[in-house]
């Protein structure tokens, strides 16, 4: 998913240049929800939408999703009785 992501952001960037048909961003953002790591990846590499103050809930995003694999870790390591 984040690949994908990564690929995604990287040809909305490319079109934002070549002034052609845009992602929106709410298709953006809905995306990033479910793989937050390649948007974020994307976004540094390709310097795209980090202006934005809606796309600040992309590290937010990231960050539910290490704390989702960290509880998951934790329930699988210390399973409760």
């Amino acid at each position: 998913v984040n690949g994908v992501l990564f690929c995604l952001y990287g040809y909305d960037k490319h079109t934002a240049r070549a002034g052609g048909w845009r992602i929106p961003e709410y298709t953006l953002l809905g995306a990033a929800l479910c793989g937050p790591f390649g948007a974020y990846g994307a976004m540094l590499l390709f310097r795209h939408k980090t202006q934005k103050m809606k796309f600040y809930l992309v590290p937010v995003f990231m960050l539910l999703h290490i704390a989702g694999i960290l509880y998951v870790a934790g329930a699988l390591v210390f399973p409760s009785v």
